[in-house]
């Protein structure tokens, strides 16, 4: 394939996407035992990766997972593989930049906790999914909440970006067979909601935005963006718990993700939410958040409806 083949880098090496082989002892794949954080470019630039590898470093604390890897190193390495891959866009397009680490590759004939050598590490790049989710913002999204629950936070924190998603992914199944279009936003155990698989939610009730307490998400680096934007323009944001009588009584809601940054929420659990799909308080802080940036993420993703 050549130079029409994404380069990654592999423990050490920058190598093509084909050339790269997981153990299948490795103990990510086994149980989900690694971390994992992704960014975003805009028009080519990467966005936060200071941010974004903090928080890699602070999942990788929780995780007791040590890499010999230094956070510049990280930045780095994430930089060149940018670099390396970037004559593979066109003009519209951007990237997910990822760094995935597992705890390594178990030991055979060893305990439950022998390796076989040190951490997996792999830092890569895929094309953001433009064209799936362009229709999004023409629409709005449609939002249910499962009846699986979040994870308690005293049970597993939230806030660790582990690659153990099935919490999340069943929640997601159980709504995609409702609606192939919906997007799963999950309860907690007391009935307030908290996030979806790689999307946190706001909810909007008068001039004031809500949010669901950060020990209870994962708190996404487009989360915090949005709620230091609102400071910036003095939109009040609160963090509290939101019942899904106070959503369906909202003026407005919203979810962000790496991929979306904002995207407007047209039905919560089938009711209609506010009377146009860009609420007034929804439009300024997208309008913010692409100053940010200087770059137009909505007109991107519109770019590439069918």
């Amino acid at each position: 394939m050549g130079n029409m083949e994404r380069i990654i880098y592999f423990n050490g090496n920058y190598v093509p996407e084909s050339e790269v082989k997981v153990h299948f002892r490795d103990r990510s794949f086994k149980y989900g035992d690694g971390v994992f954080d992704m960014t975003r470019t805009f028009g080519h630039k990467i966005f936060k990766i200071e941010e974004h590898v903090d928080r890699l470093y602070k999942s990788l604390n929780y995780m007791d997972i040590e890499i010999n890897v230094s956070k510049e190193e990280m930045i780095n390495i994430s930089k060149i593989i940018l670099e390396k891959n970037l004559h593979l866009l066109g003009p519209n397009e951007d990237y997910w930049i990822g760094q995935r680490i597992s705890r390594g590759v178990d030991k055979v004939g060893g305990e439950q906790w022998d390796l076989d050598g040190g951490p997996t590490v792999i830092v890569e790049c895929a094309p953001l999914p433009l064209k799936p989710r362009a229709s999004l913002y023409e629409t709005g999204i449609k939002v249910w909440t499962p009846s699986t629950r979040r994870t308690p936070f005293q049970s597993m924190s939230p806030r660790a970006k582990t690659h153990n998603y099935i919490n999340l992914i069943l929640g997601d199944n159980e709504v995609k067979r409702i609606d192939k279009d919906a997007w799963a936003i999950l309860l907690d155990i007391s009935g307030n909601i908290t996030e979806g698989m790689g999307s946190n939610i706001f909810t909007v009730v008068g001039e004031t935005v809500y949010t669901p307490k950060s020990q209870h998400v994962l708190g996404g680096i487009s989360r915090e963006t949005v709620i230091e934007r609102a400071k910036e323009i003095n939109i009040n944001v609160v963090e509290k718990d939101i019942e899904v009588y106070e959503a369906i009584n909202s003026d407005e809601i919203f979810l962000t993700s790496t991929s979306l940054c904002i995207c407007p929420v047209t039905y919560f659990n089938g009711k209609k939410i506010g009377k146009d799909i860009y609420g007034p308080i929804t439009k300024k802080l997208i309008g913010s958040y692409k100053d940010l940036v200087s770059y137009d993420f909505v007109k991107q993703y519109l770019l590439h409806l069918d």
